[in-house]
């Protein structure tokens, strides 16, 4: 089966004896309700799709420091991460450091 989401990255990694996948968006094009529409159906696509062939892995979805305090800040971006219970972590791209994980 092969998977194309779109994600600038998609990783597997383990985190503390978890397997863990994480999808990366850069935020970077069109408006950013438009990037976390795409990224919202892109995530879900791909965290349905891993849980039919690796059930074992948590999906996470990854986005900048910067857009996550812009963007994440909104009661109805708020409430979609809380709906479809979206993990995420947070990572400052120029340090390439994460800086919060969200269960």
């Amino acid at each position: 089966m092969f998977i194309d989401l779109t994600a600038e990255k998609l990783i597997s990694v383990e985190k503390e004896g978890r397997k863990i996948a994480v999808e990366v968006k850069s935020f970077q094009d069109r408006s950013d309700f438009y990037q976390f529409h795409a990224a919202l159906g892109q995530f879900l696509n791909c965290r349905s799709a891993l849980r039919d062939i690796m059930p074992e892995f948590i999906v996470y979805l990854a986005v900048p420091l910067e857009t996550y305090e812009e963007l994440f800040r909104f009661n109805f971006i708020q409430r979609r991460v809380e709906e479809y219970d979206i993990k995420l972590i947070i990572f400052r791209p120029d340090l390439e450091e994460i800086v919060l994980w969200r269960d």
